[in-house]
């Protein structure tokens, strides 16, 4: 796969983290789905694909705007958690959750109308999954790529707490875990790639399309909150500590302490990023087999 050079996908990337993932992770801009809906127009009854669906976040933020759902992720834990959000949600009739690689579609799921990658992408073998994926698209059909914004300075000016100190989280992971950032089994020295455009333009997709939806609401953070953030990544999954986790989340709790006794911390929700692409008239020929 192109992740990185040197690296190769393994299903412990997110071991252990689907349980933190809700709580730790910071929420999509508000206005995501009514900005998708400007630009899909969907019917109700269409079909959408969630590649790399984690615990069900996006597929059950557009749920409304679909006849039928299905999340795709390889990780078993995030499909329980997805199944149990949707439960939760009284939506379990329209959502259906397979447990997958992206590499391994269309793996008979049939033709949808809309694809999204909620951050997930860069994971992927991605010549090989976007062209599989613009073969399960209709005629007409949308591959969207969603993200928080890359590079948005968010100050917590006017708000009543201390900001999380992620900074220095991040250097007692390393502490503990080693200055190369962890991925699964590997490491991943040169971080993640970029460069989606020219995939997808390769594998026959049109656009895109940007927009921004904006972001910057004030959230209020707890110690539990920023602890399920650091176990919801992949380069900090809880599997990577060992026999020392508990010594790493006691430290993590003694920092946050330090930086702000009341427990509480002041963040503001990230923009989202979403690029949508069109399937083209024509393209390359079908996946190849592996």
């Amino acid at each position: 796969m192109d992740a990185a050079a040197g690296w190769e996908w393994d299903d412990t990337l997110f071991s252990g983290t689907a349980a933190y993932y809700r709580r730790g992770r910071l929420p999509y801009a508000p206005g995501l789905a009514d900005a998708l809906a400007e630009i899909l127009k969907p019917d109700g009854r269409g079909r959408l694909v969630d590649v790399g669906c984690g615990p069900g976040t996006l597929a059950l933020t557009l749920a409304h705007l679909f006849g039928d759902i299905v999340g795709v992720d390889p990780d078993g834990g995030m499909i329980t958690e997805a199944g149990r959000a949707a439960a939760d949600a009284g939506m379990t009739g329209k959502l259906r959750w397979v447990r997958a690689r992206a590499e391994e579609l269309p793996a008979d799921l049939g033709a949808f109308d809309v694809a999204i990658f909620g951050q997930s992408f860069h994971w992927m073998d991605r010549d090989l999954v976007a062209a599989s994926i613009r073969d399960m698209l209709r005629p007409g059909g949308a591959l969207v790529h969603i993200s928080d914004l890359k590079n948005e300075h968010r100050t917590i000016d006017g708000l009543p707490h201390p900001a999380v100190p992620y900074e220095s989280v991040e250097d007692l992971i390393r502490h503990y875990l080693g200055p190369v950032r962890r991925a699964g089994r590997g490491v991943l020295p040169q971080g993640t790639p970029g460069g989606e455009a020219a995939v997808l333009t390769r594998a026959g997709f049109t656009g895109p399309r940007r927009l921004v939806v904006p972001g910057g609401q004030a959230l209020e953070r707890t110690y539990d909150d920023v602890v399920a953030w650091v176990f919801s990544m992949s380069f900090s999954a809880p599997h990577l500590f060992g026999t020392r986790r508990e010594d790493f989340e006691a430290d993590v709790r003694r920092l946050l302490r330090r930086v702000s006794p009341s427990g509480r911390f002041s963040e503001r929700r990230p923009s989202t990023e979403v690029f949508v692409w069109r399937k083209g008239p024509a393209g390359p020929p079908s996946a190849p087999a592996r």
